[in-house]
């Protein structure tokens, strides 16, 4: 395609094409440079759009030279569309204030640096780039669309803002203002400090390597900031310090080593603020994050680690189904036996299996039987009141066999109490000369204990109120042994 009618500059951008050497327009001054003013630039650095297209597509090289389009601070009038070109070499269009969003669907570059430009907005779906893709301090008010994009190296948004006007008010955008669903890169995606005003989509990405959010800010209020189902990383994602306001999806995902959202803080409150249900995760860090503000479901995930003070946690959870290995920092039963009580849809018996085998994991089993007593008391509020009653008086006698040793000080106080009752005052014998010498001790533990038989119950006849007293004995013996037995039957079935 031949180029006519170029400018100087134009002439400039044409000129050094073929030898990859760099063309800057820059004047030196930041207020002048800023392409946040490049509507005002003049001719001198103002480019048309259908030149670098052209160049693009010619190609052409100087003999013993690499060509790349390589410009800095320049205007771009038009809208810069190469649509499915294959383009041989690098491009670097950076520092540019960019007059229409640029058309890069189904483009291939070798590598694609738009760093610290202005740009309505960037169509680049199903991009190919053999190299790195960088966009680092970009000022985007519009959508970027990438999705199903294949990048060979790392891809670079640290620094940029999407979806916000230069005087700072937002975008309004039904769609996604980033969009990387599907994409693959073969490095990192990294985004530190990256700013969205509206909805990241990376649904079905693929990362080989790891997805830095460190420090970044997605607002997206009452609605999704950042959907990311069904996807893969090679290592960690990082988002120390990030910021959220909107829901946080990451259903499916599969991340082998850390999920970091230490001094995070998310907020969607009235809705869902962090999904993580369905994942494989080595390890959640949630260390000295604030409190999450919106409910927060992690049903069915597979956690090898949670790092997480209880105080994170929001009234609302959805736990069931949670698989995980151990817990940090290692705190008292007590301390968590709360979160569970927060769920959802209720009782849900496998998150204080999960709790207790945790617990048993690291040689507590103190903590592990407090987590079996609170699971149980939890599932006697889910029975008939008959039931309620019998639950009751296992908690009070051995807790639920969980307590041992209570049911030693309830039959120490009612023999106690039995035996000084009875030595104030023997009962009459059935046979007199035949009843063996009177013992108040074993004449209550007669009364007691129904298999054991010391002789003096079937000898010694109590009356008036005493009788009564026998009575209460009896039957009080026959509920707290029964109660001990089934507890006993229930500590060893767990071993």
């Amino acid at each position: 395609m031949e180029i006519t009618g170029l400018t100087p500059a134009e002439r400039r951008v044409r000129d050094a094409f073929p030898r990859g050497a760099l063309v800057d327009f820059r004047t030196g001054v930041a207020d002048e440079d800023d392409p946040e003013g490049g509507a005002a630039w003049g001719a001198e650095r103002t480019v048309r759009a259908e030149v670098l297209r052209a160049l693009l597509l010619a190609g052409g090289q100087a003999e013993g030279e690499v060509s790349a389009l390589r410009v800095w601070g320049a205007r771009i009038s038009g809208t810069l569309n190469v649509r499915y070109a294959v383009a041989e070499c690098a491009v670097l269009l950076a520092g540019c204030s960019f007059e229409e969003a640029p058309n890069l669907y189904g483009t291939q570059v070798r590598q694609l640096n738009l760093s610290a430009s202005v740009l309505p907005g960037l169509d680049a779906a199903t991009l190919r780039v053999d190299g790195v893709l960088r966009l680092t301090g970009c000022r985007i008010s519009g959508p970027v669309r990438l999705g199903g994009a294949r990048i060979t190296r790392a891809v670079f948004f640290d620094g940029t803002r999407i979806g916000v006007h230069a005087d700072g008010t937002t975008v309004p955008n039904e769609e996604p203002v980033l969009q990387l669903n599907h994409a693959v890169t073969e490095d990192d995606l990294w985004w530190p400090r990256l700013e969205v005003r509206g909805e990241v989509r990376i649904d079905g990405a693929s990362v080989t390597g790891q997805i830095q959010l460190d420090d970044a800010v997605l607002v997206h209020p009452g609605a999704t900031a950042l959907q990311a189902e069904n996807v893969t990383v090679g290592s960690d994602v990082r988002g120390m310090r990030l910021r959220v306001k909107g829901r946080v999806n990451l259903r499916g995902a599969r991340i082998p080593g850390q999920l970091n959202l230490a001094h995070a803080g998310i907020s969607n409150p009235g809705g869902v603020a962090l999904r993580a249900s369905s994942c494989t995760i080595g390890e959640l860090w949630l260390r000295e994050a604030e409190p999450i503000e919106g409910r927060v479901n992690l049903r069915r995930s597979q956690i090898d680690l949670i790092h997480a003070d209880p105080g994170v946690w929001p009234p609302e959870v959805r736990l069931d189904g949670l698989t995980y290995t151990s817990l940090l920092p290692h705190l008292p039963a007590q301390r968590r036996l709360p979160l569970l009580e927060r769920e959802v849809e209720g009782y849900a018996p496998y998150a204080y299996e999960q709790l207790t085998a945790a617990y048993r994991r690291i040689g507590d089993d103190d903590a592990a039987r407090t987590v079996l007593l609170a699971k149980q008391r939890r599932h006697r509020e889910t029975l008939p009141g008959y039931a309620r009653v019998w639950g009751y008086l296992q908690d009070v006698t051995v807790g639920y066999g969980f307590r041992p040793v209570r049911a030693a000080a309830w039959l120490f106080s009612l023999l106690l109490a039995g035996a000084v009752t009875f030595a104030s005052h023997h009962p009459r014998p059935l046979k007199e000369g035949e009843a063996p010498p009177f013992s108040p001790v074993f004449y209550t533990l007669d009364l007691l204990l129904p298999i054991i038989d010391f002789g003096q119950e079937k000898a010694y006849n109590p009356t008036g109120w005493y009788q009564w007293l026998s009575y209460l004995l009896i039957v009080t013996g026959w509920l707290l042994a029964t109660t001990i037995a089934a507890g006993i039957t229930r500590s060893v079935s767990r071993q």
